[in-house]
């Protein structure tokens, strides 16, 4: 039987949207002889009737293709349900063109919030099917997202490559990875790419462990340190606090053990920002070499001497720990 099928993307962008398009439009050719609709710049397209019926053709050659040839933007969930200045119902706006169009079925690609505004519109009795898409991995209900591999690839390259720099230097190398309630980018990238401390959201992380085995290689003639942490890692301290409460908090310094050469390492200085939480960090075995963050590199610590790159899925503690 013929169908309508709406497509949309939503939220950031991420590498695999073109890919699942054109797969979400092959199959649907070939088991309902679909009609295509494609809906402009996620929700915002939706809510604006902005939109074109698409072709066969449109779909061939963007298996590789970046980014979105639908277009993206963000509508916060929160707001979905708001009638602000443009004194617009955006859940009336949605649902008109839904049956404008004469859908049988919406598809969303996104993450969190995609699929908060999917879920809403399902309640409202539309036909939605939502595409699991963020980096992060952090969407229940599926192992893995698309967009995760790719993130974790070019991640684990960063960690691998700051290395030798490190290693030549004598650095303490922080870098700061995305993951802001989910650790799992951080995490695979951390291991895959040899980093010495890895520092996750799901678990707090104590600074004074973190300096520990700061200077545990120092002492062992491992003179640089790479540091992975997810950009919403915390200490334990500011885990206790609630969201909105956490402030950053004075940088502090450690002295570097006698064996480290004054001229790769004045003093060792670790800042905790309010919102990093460190989750992992291995003790056991000396770790690889450290790694700088892109955002806090090897030139900061040369100069300022300090060393500074829907629902959560299952926590990486629990599953890789």
């Amino acid at each position: 039987m013929k169908k309508r099928i709406g497509i949309l993307t939503s939220g950031g962008d991420c590498p695999g949207l073109n890919a699942a398009i054109r797969g979400v439009a092959r199959a649907a050719y070939e088991m309902f002889d679909a009609e295509i609709v494609g809906i402009h710049d996620g929700y915002r397209g939706l809510i604006e009737g902005d939109y074109s019926e698409m072709s066969r053709s449109q779909f061939s050659g963007i298996l590789t293709l970046g980014g979105t040839i639908l277009g993206t933007s963000r509508t916060p969930f929160r707001n979905m349900r708001k009638i602000e200045a443009d004194n617009v119902d955006k859940v009336a706006a949605m649902k008109k063109t839904y049956k404008k169009l004469n859908l049988d079925c919406l598809v969303t690609l996104g993450g969190n919030g995609t699929h908060k505004t999917a879920n809403l519109l399902s309640e409202e009795g539309l036909n939605v099917i939502g595409l699991p898409k963020t980096i992060d991995n952090d969407l229940y209900g599926t192992d893995f997202t698309f967009g995760f591999h790719t993130a974790m690839d070019i991640a684990t390259d960063v960690v691998d490559r700051i290395h030798t720099t490190a290693a030549s230097h004598g650095r303490c190398m922080v870098i700061e990875i995305m993951g802001n309630k989910a650790g799992w980018l951080t995490l695979y990238s951390g291991v895959a790419g040899g980093a010495d401390v890895i520092l996750i959201p799901e678990i707090p992380y104590s600074i004074d462990k973190v300096a520990e085995v700061v200077t545990r290689r120092a002492e062992s003639n491992k003179g640089f340190t790479i540091i992975a942490v997810a950009e919403g890692a915390m200490d334990k301290e500011e885990a206790k606090l609630k969201k909105r409460s956490a402030r950053p908090s004075a940088p502090r310094s450690i002295s570097p053990p006698a064996r480290m050469s004054p001229a790769s390492c004045r003093t060792w200085s670790v800042s905790k920002p309010a919102m990093w939480s460190p989750a992992t960090f291995s003790a056991a075995a000396p770790p690889p070499p450290m790694t700088a963050s892109s955002r806090r590199s090897s030139a900061s610590t040369r100069r300022s001497s300090s060393a500074t790159t829907s629902t959560a899925s299952p926590s990486p503690s629990r599953a890789m720990l």
